[in-house]
């Protein structure tokens, strides 16, 4: 281990710094898969060599089968290592106390007093129990349960609202690979503008970019045996097949044999040197095999221009993978192990309350204004929704600061959870009616909407007006028809 060059380190926060490689504990549910369940003393014996070697840092989750409790039991035995760990709450209603018992019970399986990391993910943004969980967390995070905060699969509109509204993440965990390409565009500037870091799974696309399936013929149903393989496949078929990945997966391998070093080191070296990248994951079966050797060559690795140029060559053979970060766990096609969410959420409850009254369906957002002035968030009259004009409010809270971009997609979640409260989709909508306090903010507010209605196209009218709260920057109301 001696011999081992020493993975390069980078501070996410003045007292939180990583390995620059993050050794993921997904691999472990999958491990357990079937009711097994692994040894919990002789698998954190299994991270001491990480450790020794320079990989301090592990990432893992709640729903990660015993990881926590294997990671809680190496930290007990002295082990030193920085935690990254996942709260990932099912689709419905966040309490405080939910959340409260959600990190009580990740530091009792950590055995700690504060988790170094605490990443979040929402399964979807029209509800807006997700900002719930994150201000619920900003609280323990001030108590000093949680050390800092992070989100996990946000796409970039949403990560920008919770940064607006003054929710202090220092990562994004995303999916992020020479396969897979969504995170360097809006998310990496907007990442890069506001000092928070991406860490990048999936690099090595569950084991298919490496020498293992260099120049084989596409693996069969029964080769993609772990999630990891399942969910990679999917993507690749996304971007075109087999073939135009294989072209990719060449070009890696010329690299990676011009510099003596495996694919697998040029595919991470790759990602790390994307300028909003703090680290990138890379897999273990923990006491099945190990890959420390050759994953600390990726730290005497520089690619040159020529390199880059090669690699860039051959994945503009692929197609883009559609959408943003994490839509492919929010909108088909899913790129999941199962090719939909059946084993993640169960349902998906209505994002607000409805009432029936006399013959309509009322929704009601539970702002202060609807009681004070006597209306409803939307209504629907047979096939038709009619939505109120809208603001970035939640409860009592202002929601996206002055970011008016922010403000705007907030305002679209909210008309977007209504329409689902009464059966509706944003895809049902025909008109929209912006409102801006600021005639200056129009661009950047139609930018907004385009982003959320351009594959629907409404008809639309955007005016500058006096708008009735201060906060506000931006109001929209809706009419749909199912």
């Amino acid at each position: 281990m001696a011999s081992i060059p020493r993975p390069e380190r980078r501070q996410l926060a003045p007292d939180l710094d990583v390995s620059r490689i993050v050794t993921g504990l997904w691999q472990v549910a999958d491990m357990e898969r079937g009711g097994r369940q692994l040894d919990v003393e002789a698998a954190s014996a299994a991270m001491g060599p990480y450790v020794q070697a320079g990989f301090s840092s592990f990432d893992m989750a709640d729903h990660y089968g015993s990881a926590e409790e294997i990671a809680g039991r190496f930290v007990a035995g002295g082990g030193p290592a920085e935690i990254l760990t996942k709260w990932v709450p099912d689709p419905g209603p966040i309490s405080r106390e939910m959340v409260r018992a959600a990190v009580t019970r990740a530091l009792r399986r950590l055995r700690r007093e504060r988790i170094d990391l605490l990443q979040f993910h929402a399964w979807r943004f029209s509800d807006p129990a997700w900002l719930d969980a994150l201000f619920f967390l900003e609280e323990l995070r001030g108590e000093g349960l949680v050390g800092h905060l992070g989100a996990v699969n946000f796409d970039t509109a949403h990560l920008r609202v919770a940064v607006a509204s003054g929710i202090k993440l220092v990562s994004n965990q995303v999916a992020f690979s020479l396969l897979d390409r969504r995170a360097a565009g809006r998310m990496s500037a907007f990442c890069r503008d506001h000092g928070v870091q991406l860490i990048a799974y999936g690099v090595l696309a569950g084991g298919f970019l490496t020498e293992r399936w260099l120049d084989r013929p596409a693996p069969t149903e029964a080769e993609r045996a772990t999630w990891s393989e399942m969910k990679s496949h999917r993507f690749i078929e996304a971007t075109g097949g087999w073939e135009p990945f294989q072209a990719l997966a060449r070009a890696v391998a010329a690299v990676a044999q011009k510099h003596h070093v495996s694919m697998a080191n040029v595919a991470c070296r790759a990602i790390l040197d994307e300028p909003a990248v703090g680290a990138v994951i890379v897999g273990a079966r923990l006491g099945e095999r190990s890959h420390l050797e050759d994953n600390a060559r990726v730290f005497s690795l520089v690619l040159d221009d020529e390199d880059r140029r090669s690699i860039t060559t051959a994945a503009a053979g692929l197609k883009p993978i559609p959408g943003d970060c994490g839509d492919e766990y929010r909108r088909p096609p899913y790129l999941t192990a199962t090719g939909d969410l059946s084993q993640h959420v169960q349902s998906f409850p209505p994002p607000y309350q409805t009432r029936e009254s006399g013959g309509r369906t009322l929704c009601l957002s539970g702002t202060p204004w609807e009681p004070l002035a006597g209306y409803a968030r939307a209504v629907r009259k047979g096939a038709r929704i009619s939505v109120s004009g809208t603001t970035a409010s939640h409860g009592s809270r202002a929601i996206g600061g002055t970011d008016a971009a922010a403000q705007t997609h907030f305002v679209i979640d909210k008309l977007e959870g209504a329409l689902e409260s009464l059966g509706g989709r944003l895809e049902d909508v025909v008109r929209t009616r912006v409102f801006v306090r600021r005639i200056q903010d129009w661009e950047v507010v139609a930018r907004a909407h385009g982003e959320r209605f351009g594959h629907i196209q409404p008809a639309n009218t955007l005016v500058e007006g006096a708008l009735v709260s201060e906060d506000a920057l931006v109001e929209i109301e809706a009419e749909a028809e199912l």
